[in-house]
């Protein structure tokens, strides 16, 4: 007779609210805006797929410190495996391949609360 044993880990902030994921993505330079659209129109879907939020995409900014960026998003996810198993799809990175060459940005997946 056999054992099999599953381990689940859930982590919690100090509120006990469940840790989300998060992709923060910081634009450097856009070389081509059309790209950027048609990149945007393509990601949306896989974002959706996990159901990932946009918190915050483009808009007005202000640089306090660093280098000043043209763009910032930041998209929400129910945990950070699911924002790191999104930014892997293939469906996600064929949106990825079109800022190619387009664009420079850093691009971070953070676990919060």
């Amino acid at each position: 007779m056999s054992a099999i044993k599953i381990v689940i880990i859930i982590k919690k902030n100090k509120k006990g609210d469940f840790m989300k994921g998060y992709w923060v993505c910081t634009y450097e330079k856009i070389d081509n805006k059309e790209k950027l659209k048609e990149y945007a129109l393509k990601a949306k879907p896989a974002v959706d797929k996990y159901s990932g939020k946009f918190l915050v995409r483009g808009g007005q900014n202000r640089t306090t410190e660093g280098i000043n960026s043209p763009r910032v998003v930041v998209v929400e996810f129910k945990d950070f495996e699911t924002a790191i198993k999104c930014y892997e799809s293939n469906q996600y990175q064929e949106a990825h391949d079109i800022l190619n060459g387009h664009v420079i940005r850093h691009h971070q997946i953070v676990e919060g609360g």
